[in-house]
């Protein structure tokens, strides 16, 4: 990270602090790079508008905020709470037998993965409330690709600053012939079957800039499945090279789940993983994803459609550069 990258985050804190006191919010972080909380707000569809600003302020600041205590919220009141800072998505592009406004998620997904990458409209956030818990473990960790992009040396920024990276969702992560993560192996077909039953290919640069920060971050994950003009094997050791930088503890934020919590994540400028420590425990939470852009690479230019119309997912945000990251 250059000494331009802390200054800027430094400024960008500093300013955020007016917005918060001015929503009677205090946000803590919990980590230098990625996570904080949020406290002094009751979620719902009657937030104010400062509320709302503040809120999604600390979101582009932190990456992840966790809010608790939020026992109140039902499936309605969290779909009207997201509905202030965005506008939901269908549930997901191919799964659409849990439900038309939020998606059931069971188990724990154990790869990390930036949500619906395969599609060019790839959501801008997600708000995740839990709904069934185990008695030990489940938790999510989130990682900043935004903090890995700045930590990379000059000659890696310029070589991973020209990759463009083929992202499809016939990724067989649901597709173990055992049973895990509270999930028989009958129903990791089932899902798998209904999460490929259409194909979606899009081609993403591997560097994006945040439209409402002007950060820039590293899209990948693993529904990534091949860089533009790389041999496989080449692809491989690429790829384990940025996602283990990615995903480098100081990058990491983890939250233990608890009855009340809502967490929402910034899915422009993080990867995920719902760890399935809990043996055959069950564990199920709603999701709500918002929609968002097309992502552009360092020079302005769109990702690209290779197969797979998602109009019917989710509409193509216009956003806008928030204050405090205003250049």
């Amino acid at each position: 990270m250059t000494l331009t990258d802390i200054e800027r985050r430094t400024d960008s804190e500093s300013a955020a602090q007016a917005l918060y006191d001015d929503a009677s919010i205090t946000v803590t972080k919990l980590g230098e790079n990625i996570g904080a909380r949020v406290e002094g707000v009751r979620l719902g569809g009657d937030l104010s508008t400062e509320q709302v600003e503040a809120i999604r302020t600390a979101l582009a600041v932190n990456k992840v905020i966790a809010f608790t205590g939020q026992d109140h919220l039902d499936d309605e009141t969290q779909y009207a709470f997201a509905s202030l800072l965005g506008e939901p998505t269908a549930p997901h592009p191919t799964v659409t037998s849990r439900g038309d406004q939020l998606l059931t998620i069971e188990g724990a997904a154990n790869s990390w993965h930036t949500d619906v990458t395969f599609v060019d409209r790839i959501p801008k956030a997600s708000l995740l409330r839990p709904i069934v818990l185990p008695a030990y473990g489940g938790a999510t960790t989130w990682a900043s690709t935004v903090a890995a992009y700045e930590q990379l040396p000059k000659p890696l920024r310029s070589l991973v600053e020209e990759l463009w990276a083929t992202h499809s969702n016939l990724y067989d992560y649901v597709g173990q012939k055992e049973p895990s993560g509270g999930v028989d192996v009958v129903q990791k077909e089932e899902h798998y079957a209904e999460f490929t039953s259409s194909e979606y290919e899009t081609l993403h640069p591997v560097v994006r800039v945040h439209p409402e920060t002007g950060e820039r971050s590293l899209l990948l994950g693993h529904f990534a499945k091949e860089f533009r003009g790389l041999k496989a094997s080449e692809f491989a050791n690429l790829y384990q090279l940025l996602q283990a930088r990615i995903t480098k503890l100081e990058n990491t934020f983890r939250w233990n789940w608890s009855y009340g919590d809502l967490v929402i994540w910034d899915n422009r400028a993080t990867q995920h993983y719902g760890i399935a420590d809990f043996g055959n425990q069950k564990r199920q939470l709603h999701r709500i994803t918002l929609a968002g852009d097309v992502p552009v690479d360092v020079n302005g230019q769109q990702s690209q459609i290779i197969q797979g119309d998602a109009s019917h997912y989710s509409s193509v945000e216009q956003p806008r550069r928030l204050a405090v990251f205003a250049a």
